[in-house]
């Protein structure tokens, strides 16, 4: 037990950087959850419902953060800060990490697989803080749910997942083939796809204007001649008169 104590707060040292020893680390919030889970999963298993429940609220009471006892949880699961909420039909892999005021909710059961309310996360995935997974969706391995992203659908293995609702990024294979991506969200030039589509249009129009420009020219014509008025002003913004 001891041995296995100590590897999971080696493996929550090498995901957080703030704690200078292992003693520090059990002061966690996140910590202490998961130990009052443990025990709250297995008096709801031997079906005593009401004390895991008591253990539950109690858990909730010391550290801010509410896993109901029937959730799934596997090895070195960690919540980074607090104030998260976890199903009663969740699934969590190994090496799961969630930073503060995620949760991970359910919907409607006639909406999904019956009985299974609440999402699905695979081994290595990490959620950013205030991102909402909702209902019975699948989370694949190695995924990332950026800060205060909505998911409502599932996301393939190794995905990094931006926006309301959640859409996969662009991002280098690199990007997640590294062992921690902090808050599951890329800080370096990675974009929002929407954005980069946004961009990639500009560029064209500007594209366009330029060729306009160098036609009009051709012909010996300022090339704001025969632009409507409203046009004008555009063409002098963008020097191109």
């Amino acid at each position: 037990m001891l041995r296995n104590l100590i590897a999971y707060l080696d493996s929550v040292k090498l995901r957080d950087p703030a704690p200078r020893s292992r003693a520090e680390i059990l002061l966690y919030p996140g910590v202490w959850s998961l130990a009052f889970h443990r025990v709250a999963h297995r008096l709801y298993l031997a079906r005593l419902f009401f004390l895991a429940r008591a253990v539950n609220h109690f858990s909730r009471f010391l550290t801010g953060n509410d896993i109901h006892p029937g959730a799934r949880i596997g090895k070195r699961f960690f919540i980074d800060h607090g104030f998260t909420v976890i199903g009663e039909t969740a699934e969590i892999g190994d090496d799961v990490t969630l930073y503060q005021n995620v949760t991970l909710g359910g919907t409607d059961p006639a909406n999904g697989i019956a009985g299974k309310r609440h999402p699905t996360l695979e081994n290595g995935v990490i959620v950013g803080s205030g991102a909402q997974v909702l209902g019975p969706v699948r989370v694949g391995a190695r995924a990332r749910v950026g800060a205060n992203a909505v998911v409502t659908k599932d996301v393939k293995e190794g995905a990094t997942m931006v926006g309301i609702p959640a859409k996969p990024m662009l991002v280098d294979v690199t990007a997640y083939r590294r062992e921690f991506l902090p808050y599951g969200t890329p800080c370096s030039d990675c974009f929002d796809p929407d954005k980069q589509k946004l961009e990639m249009l500009q560029c064209e129009v500007e594209q366009l204007q330029k060729r306009l420009a160098e036609l009009l020219a051709e012909r010996g014509r300022a090339p704001d001649d025969d632009l409507p008025d409203g046009d004008r002003p555009l063409f002098k913004e963008r020097g191109r008169a």
